[in-house]
């Protein structure tokens, strides 16, 4: 996610943090690469050009003119400019004073309207609401069926009437969601086109009959200022109250993020970040401008590691750290709980500096799935006293998991290594290396 765009701004950010002292001619020698790196990201001319005005205003004052540390202070100024022009605040999914509150999700055709809108029901019921699915796109083949699918994942209801019209279906949704004690129905209608007035027309009368609470847009972030402009669109005919944003990881750009908000002037309020139900996010403004700027995103990577790893595991395994009994048993559930947070990639971009690591040279998911394949071939107590693995069952585990006996080797050096800087601290070693510093 917006890996393209981190990587320019950092090389101009290197120029920036070179210089001895800020003046009018090299801010503005900056800022006239920070609008080119802008404009090459796809981020819409009008609001790429204000930006730059907003941040040359701030940075060729006196305080930061009387800096010792200039570079810092424009990248400052740079990041609390991203998070004004990306909404200053995360901004929540209303709720009605009286239930149910009613979602209605539209967009264009194949902007991933129907797994957003399951994605949506996950995260509001991992929040304890009651979602009610609302299978209302009658256009699409199979559209009724993906969604009711979905639903079936998640253990959540669907709505759908076969051989009926859209607005008729989503109408009566809501008066089920009522009569079956479901809190927030989320109406996943049909992708169409801004210029189609009949579809447009069809939409309108949607809102017009279940009365939303919300409406979200839906944008594929990879197609960049024509999300922007068909957002436009769509909020001239619907006046919709905030923006997704699908398939942020593979948007390596970022035009879509940095240009819709200031067109529309609604809020961005979730990003897709995977194809999978759980790779959903709220969107924070401070926390994208960061990541942006390639300072990481520590408090998004807590609360992701709170939601996805087991409290009572992670509980036991600090007494095995603590006591020095770490076996390779816990190192297996260690890296499934870790994998299990999400994409590698995805993760590490949360921690900071990560951006400066070569592309390509970030990750080795392949490695990861070597290592949990040759754990898996060793037996129980080999992964309990790896000092008995002699030559003849690395061999065999090396077969067993398709990688070499060298790669088992290395596995077990690196593991020992561990044990010994573990029973190290357990000893008092930390104790004393701190005393000593």
């Amino acid at each position: 996610m917006f890996q393209t765009l981190t990587e320019k701004l950092e090389a101009v950010f290197k120029k920036l943090r070179g210089q001895g002292k800020i003046t009018e001619e090299n801010v503005a020698e900056s800022l006239r690469e920070v609008r080119r790196v802008l404009l090459d990201a796809d981020v819409n001319l009008h609001v790429a050009r204000e930006f730059i005005d907003k941040v040359q205003k701030r940075a060729v004052g006196r305080e930061v003119l009387a800096s010792i540390t200039p570079g810092q202070q424009i990248i400052k100024i740079i990041h609390d400019e991203l998070v004004s022009l990306l909404g200053v605040s995360k901004t929540d999914i209303v709720e009605a004073h009286e239930p149910p509150t009613v979602v209605l999700v539209v967009g264009l055709q194949g902007s991933g309207k129907t797994t957003f809108s399951a994605k949506l029901a996950r995260f509001l019921k991992g929040r304890g609401r009651n979602p009610l699915l609302v299978a209302a796109d009658v256009y699409r083949p199979a559209a009724v069926d993906q969604l009711v699918t979905l639903g079936k994942q998640l253990d959540l209801p669907v709505y759908s009437e076969a051989g009926e019209d859209a607005v008729g279906i989503a109408a009566r949704s809501v008066d089920f969601a009522r009569r079956h004690v479901r809190d927030t129905v989320i109406i996943d209608t049909a992708g169409r086109m801004h210029v189609d007035d009949a579809m447009m027309n069809e939409i309108a009368e949607i809102k017009a009959k279940t009365r939303p609470h919300e409406i979200l847009f839906v944008a594929d972030a990879m197609t960049g200022q024509d999300a922007v402009n068909t957002a436009r669109a769509f909020h001239d005919r619907l006046d919709f109250d905030g923006v997704v944003l699908t398939k942020m990881d593979g948007d390596s750009r970022g035009g879509a993020a940095l240009s819709i908000r200031a067109v529309v002037h609604k809020p961005i309020k979730f990003i897709g970040v995977g194809e999978k139900l759980d790779a959903l996010e709220a969107f924070h403004p401070d926390r994208i401008a960061s990541r942006i700027l390639g300072m990481g995103d520590i408090v998004g990577l807590v609360e992701k590691a709170q939601e996805k790893i087991d409290q009572e595991k992670a509980q036991r395994l600090g007494e095995k750290l603590r006591s020095a009994q770490f076996t390779l048993t816990d190192f297996l559930d260690q890296l499934r709980e870790v994998r299990n947070m999400g994409p590698l990639d995805q993760v590490l971009g949360m921690i900071p500096g990560m951006n400066r690591i070569p592309a390509g040279a970030q990750v080795n998911e392949g490695a990861l799935t070597r290592t949990e394949a040759i754990i898996q071939s060793m037996t129980i107590e080999e992964r309990k006293r790896p000092s008995i693995i002699n030559g003849s069952r690395r061999k065999r585990i090396a077969a067993g998991s398709g990688t070499t006996v060298q790669e088992v080797n290395r596995l077990l050096k690196q593991f020992e290594d561990m044990q010994k800087m573990m029973k190290k601290l357990s000893k008092g070693g930390l104790k004393r290396a701190m005393s000593r510093l």
